[in-house]
C-alpha cells in the first residue's frame, strides 16, 4: 500500500469506482423502465432500489463493529472507510431514485430524512478527519500534547523559583494562579476557555512598558492579583530581584502560549469527535424509521 494513500484513493479509487458504476446503473435503468403512473417506490425498480438501499444502510452500519474489530482480516479499515464514504454519498441517489422523487408527510420521508442527516453529518466527519490533525499538528509544532504539558510543569517550577526569589508575597501569587490553572474540561468549557488570566499578564506588560518609559499607567483594576508584582517592580526594590520578576513574567507568558496552544489542541480534538454525538444516535434513528418504512410497505403490499 502506498505510503501517501489516504481514504478518498484507497485501493486505487477502487471504491469511487464501484459507487459511480452502481449510480451509472440506476440512472439508466431510471430512465429505461417504464413503470405504470408515475415512477415511485412501488414499481419492479423501486423495489430493486428499496432493496439495495437497505442493505446499503445495514452495510454502513456494520462499519461501527469492523472498525473495533481491530484482529478483522476482512480488508483494511481505510478501505472500508473509503466505501463507507463512497458508498453513503451514493445512497443519495439511490434513495431519490427508489422513490421516484416522490416525498410526502409519512415514514417514508422521514426514513430518507434521517438518512440524509446521517449521510451530510459523516460529510462533516470526514471533513474533520482530514483537516483537523493537520492543524492540530501545526498548533503543536510538531510537538505531542505530553510534550507541552511537561513543559507547563516545568515552567511552573520556574516560576516558583523565582517568584521565591522575588518576594514571598509574589510567591504566594504565583502558587495559587498554578493552583488555579485548568486545561480541558466540557466541551462547552473548551469552546469557550477562560482567558481572565491572559488579559491580566497583556495588562501587567503594558503597565510595565509606561512605568519603564516614565508615563502614568491607567487605573488598575481588581481584576488580578498580577498586579501586586508590577507594584514591587515599581517601588524601586533591588536590581537582581526586579530582573528576577521579568523572568518571572516571561516564564508566565511562555505558559500562556503553550496554556492556548494545548487549549486549542483540546478544541479541535473535540470538533473532531463531536459529529459522532450526532451521526451515531441518527444512524439509530434511521435504522428504526427504515425498519418502519419497510414493514408498512409490506403490510400495506
Amino acid at each position: 500500500m502506498p505510503m501517501h494513500e489516504s481514504i478518498f484513493d484507497a485501493s486505487r479509487y477502487r471504491y469511487l469506482w464501484v459507487s459511480l458504476t452502481l449510480s451509472l446503473l440506476a440512472i439508466v435503468l431510471y430512465v429505461w423502465h417504464d413503470p405504470i403512473g408515475v415512477p415511485n417506490g412501488g414499481s419492479w425498480l423501486g423495489y430493486t432500489l428499496g432493496t439495495i438501499g437497505a442493505l446499503l444502510i445495514l452495510w454502513l452500519m456494520w462499519f461501527g463493529i469492523r472498525k473495533r474489530s481491530y484482529s478483522s482480516r476482512m480488508g483494511t479499515l481505510r478501505g472500508w472507510l473509503s466505501a463507507h464514504v463512497y458508498l453513503g454519498t451514493t445512497l443519495i441517489l439511490i434513495a431519490f431514485l427508489h422513490s421516484g422523487f416522490q416525498l410526502g408527510w409519512n415514514i417514508h420521508t422521514l426514513a430518507l430524512i434521517l438518512m440524509l442527516c446521517v449521510i451530510f453529518s459523516g460529510f462533516f466527519g470526514v471533513y474533520a478527519y482530514v483537516r483537523y490533525p493537520a492543524m492540530m499538528t501545526r498548533n503543536r509544532d510538531s510537538a505531542t500534547r505530553q510534550s507541552l504539558l511537561d513543559e507547563i510543569v516545568d515552567l511552573d517550577a520556574q516560576a516558583l523559583g523565582l517568584a521565591d526569589a522575588v518576594d514571598p508575597k509574589v510567591h504566594a501569587v504565583v502558587l495559587r494562579s498554578i493552583e488555579r490553572t485548568q486545561i480541558g474540561g466540557g466541551f462547552q468549557k473548551l469552546m469557550r476557555p477562560d482567558t481572565e488570566t491572559d488579559n491580566a499578564l497583556d495588562q501587567v506588560k503594558l503597565f510595565m512598558e509606561q512605568r519603564e518609559k516614565g508615563a502614568q499607567p491607567g487605573p488598575k483594576k481588581e481584576m488580578s492579583t498580577m498586579f501586586a508584582m508590577v507594584d514591587f517592580l515599581s517601588a524601586g526594590s533591588a536590581d537582581n530581584k526586579a530582573d528576577a520578576l521579568r523572568k518571572l513574567l516571561d516564564v508566565l507568558a511562555r505558559k500562556r502560549s503553550l496554556t492556548g496552544r494545548i487549549t486549542r489542541d483540546l478544541q479541535l480534538q473535540a470538533l473532531m469527535e463531536a459529529w459522532l454525538y450526532v451521526h451515531i444516535p441518527l444512524s439509530f434513528g434511521l435504522l428504526a424509521a427504515l425498519s418502519a418504512h419497510v414493514i408498512s410497505v409490506f403490510f400495506y403490499w
